[in-house]
């Protein structure tokens, strides 16, 4: 399902490239300074933005990658504490937790899936940018 979500993104990724394009044409047509500017802004930031999503988009492939391949050894973090109702680790819960496999991580400098774990459960903590460094990082070590 999600893939389907991932081809709908590059698919309106294109058509926006391709509009931006298309009013980029229309702006220099005009010739105005403040038109052809606008031109130059679209043909500029437009792949700029592009660039970005399909940075996203290789980041979400490779980290469910990695997350399959660890599921599939049994390696996945449990869920060893009660979950509030939005699958979030309990904010009491989640230092120790987290304490706990950064710990593992540092261990094992070299374990992609140390690193991985240590990124869900940050991730379940709500810590969404040091998750995804953690798991940007296991992404980096896995490819070794």
């Amino acid at each position: 399902m999600s893939r389907i979500g991932v081809g709908l993104m590059a698919g309106a990724l294109l058509v926006y490239l391709a509009v931006c394009v298309w009013l980029a044409v229309m702006f220099f047509a005009v010739g105005t300074p403040i038109s052809i500017g606008m031109g130059i802004a679209l043909i500029v930031l437009a792949p700029i933005g592009g660039w970005a999503l399909l940075r996203e988009m290789q980041f979400g492939f490779a980290a469910d990658r990695l997350g399959r391949e660890l599921d599939a050894e049994g390696g996945m973090p449990e869920a060893e504490t009660e979950l509030t109702p939005s699958g979030r680790i309990a904010r009491s819960d989640a230092d120790p937790l987290i304490a706990r496999y950064a710990e593992d991580s540092a261990a094992s400098p070299d374990d992609w899936r140390a690193r991985y774990r240590l990124g869900v459960v940050q991730d379940a903590a709500g810590r969404r940018k040091d998750a995804r460094a953690s798991i940007r990082e296991a992404i980096r070590l896995s490819r070794r």
